[in-house]
């Protein structure tokens, strides 16, 4: 294995070292606290990954929040459907 080195901007250059390493059939890099925090990541924090001009790429996946009263306004005649009939009940769930 080789050591994979990048670049982190937090205030002055800093150059940290990690390593790419086997995670059962997966790879994995620890990233430092000092880059997560610098990057706004936290542990857990769902990521976007990918490869950008040879180098790799993490990303925060931002959440779109939906709120119940938005998503109604979009209720159109148009898109509205008609009512579904799934038969007669089979147990008790009416």
């Amino acid at each position: 294995m080789s050591a994979c080195g990048y670049n982190v901007y937090m205030g002055a250059c800093h150059d940290m070292k990690a390593r790419v390493r086997k995670r059962g059939n997966s790879t994995s890099v620890q990233i430092p606290v000092a880059v997560l925090h610098a990057a706004k990541l936290r542990r857990g924090q769902s990521v976007d990954v990918h490869e950008e001009s040879g180098r790799i790429v993490i990303e925060p996946v931002h959440r779109k929040e939906y709120s119940l009263e938005k998503l109604l306004q979009g209720i159109t005649h148009k898109n509205l459907h008609d009512k579904a009939d799934f038969g007669k009940h089979a147990g008790r769930e009416a």
